[in-house]
């Protein structure tokens, strides 16, 4: 298990556009490994890998919506590597969302509500499927990662900076 350290804002590393894995191999398995322990410890449902400083175009998810006998989460984590979206709805949907790149902050986003996406998983096999709800939600959120996009970047610029002000507040008082 490797805990990778999680970049936050305001790093430029986080407006990098990454690049796409030419090959699904070791080095790409143990990455998103990796990327799912760090997520894990850092309470996230999601989590692209220059996130953790790597400009690779590799995502990993676990929204973590069922529990076992015990109340706990059943994790299901889910690899997505060189994730596209072919087409989006027209309908919208809003979510509170968060980042663990911005951590503790949190503002309503809108986004399409549904979303195609193509992606290799962790053998290189290709996929393509619609997802919706909060799947959706998450896996544009990360998309936008890959391309040096923040979820403060989809709000108003004075909420944006009320975010930033508010976070800078935290890391003084820390």
């Amino acid at each position: 298990m490797a805990v990778l350290e999680i970049v936050e804002v305001p790093d430029p590393r986080l407006r990098v556009v990454s690049t796409a894995v030419e090959s699904v191999d070791d080095a790409i398995r143990q990455l998103v490994t990796d990327m799912t322990d760090t997520m894990y410890a850092a309470k996230g449902i999601g989590l692209a890998a220059i996130q953790v400083g790597v400009a690779s175009r590799v995502v990993v998810i676990d929204l973590q919506t069922e529990e076992d006998a015990d109340g706990k989460p059943i994790r299901a984590p889910h690899a997505y590597i060189n994730p596209e979206i072919l087409s989006v709805s027209d309908e919208l949907s809003s979510y509170s969302e968060g980042c663990l790149s911005i951590p503790e902050q949190y503002a309503d986003v809108e986004r399409p509500a549904r979303c195609r996406v193509r992606w290799l998983d962790t053998d290189g096999l290709a996929h393509e499927e619609e997802l919706d709800g909060l799947l959706s939600t998450c896996m544009q959120h990360e998309i936008d990662h890959c391309d040096g996009i923040l979820f403060i970047d989809h709000v108003s610029r004075l909420k944006r900076e009320m975010l930033l002000r508010k976070l800078a507040k935290q890391r003084k008082a820390a």
